[in-house]
């Protein structure tokens, strides 16, 4: 069941006229830190009404693209029962050749996003490898998503950009391909990304954008912010560096009882940021 709220900004269109649908998924229940997640769908769409419908950057006026929101997937009593729900609810409007955009909640909302796609790359840009079999004994913790995406598009299929901080286990591991803040500063965003698109060697890639991938001083409302993060305008350079591939995105792990809207807004402006990006690329 979808819950009807406050729209994210305009999207005006309705849902059988829509390029683009956004979903909300309002979930927190494995959150290993500071928890509120749970509230992050609202607070973006609020916060979405910050900005101007025109991206210069991009010559798109937001008004000329027909998007719909969805609203709030029911909030859910365990995790396992929030990724059926929300692959059932997702993998409708994928069927229905919707792009989907997805507002966590905590970053296990991308593993019923994903299951809903077939050949598939996927990018995860994010601090914390996210590998572990289990956590606290969820297998669907928001600690284990990469793994269960590995489970599903194949170790080959993903990639991680952006982390600076793993467990033991996951470092002794079978690893997928990433790129640590430390790589990715030397190296460059662009020469990393190019090289992990080729890696996945896929036409089609899904993007999830945990907000704590980047620097807590310009997102401090995350659920486990880790410092020597990631700079907003690198995220924004991802973008656009994979506009012709995107086929599905989602931001996680905003959490604002601990912000004061910065992250929030943030959010935000990237969701409109893919909007945009998409759009001139795959007109």
């Amino acid at each position: 069941m979808v819950l009807k709220g406050v729209s994210f900004a305009d999207a005006n269109a309705s849902f059988d006229d829509a390029r683009f649908v956004i979903l909300g998924i309002p979930f927190d229940r494995t959150a290993s830190y500071r928890t509120g997640a749970r509230f992050a769908p609202n607070a973006i769409r609020e916060a979405s009404y910050n900005f101007e419908t025109f991206l210069f950057e991009h010559g798109v006026d937001l008004l000329s693209i027909p998007f719909h929101d969805m609203g709030n997937l029911e909030e859910q009593g365990s995790v396992d029962a929030m990724v059926e729900n929300a692959q059932m609810v997702i993998g409708e409007a994928v069927n229905a050749g919707k792009f989907p955009l997805v507002m966590g909640g905590e970053h296990s909302v991308t593993i019923p996003a994903v299951r809903t796609f077939g050949d598939i790359g996927v990018i995860t840009i994010d601090a914390h490898l996210d590998f572990r079999q289990e956590y606290l004994g969820e297998r669907n913790s928001h600690a284990c998503v990469t793994k269960r995406i590995a489970e599903h598009v194949g170790l080959d299929r993903v990639a991680v950009l952006g982390v600076r901080s793993m467990s033991l286990d996951e470092w002794e591991d079978d690893k997928p391909l990433y790129y640590d803040v430390f790589t990715i500063r030397r190296r460059g965003v662009k020469e990393c990304l190019d090289e992990a698109v080729r890696a996945l060697g896929a036409e089609k890639i899904y993007l999830s954008l945990d907000i704590d991938a980047i620097d807590p001083s310009f997102a401090p409302g995350t659920g486990t912010p880790e410092p020597f993060g990631m700079d907003p305008i690198d995220v924004k350079a991802i973008i656009s560096g994979l506009g012709d591939r995107l086929i599905g995105f989602d931001v996680v792990e905003v959490c604002p009882p601990c912000d004061q809207g910065s992250t929030a807004a943030l959010a935000a402006r990237l969701m409109r940021e893919v909007i945009a990006v998409v759009h001139k690329n795959q007109k």
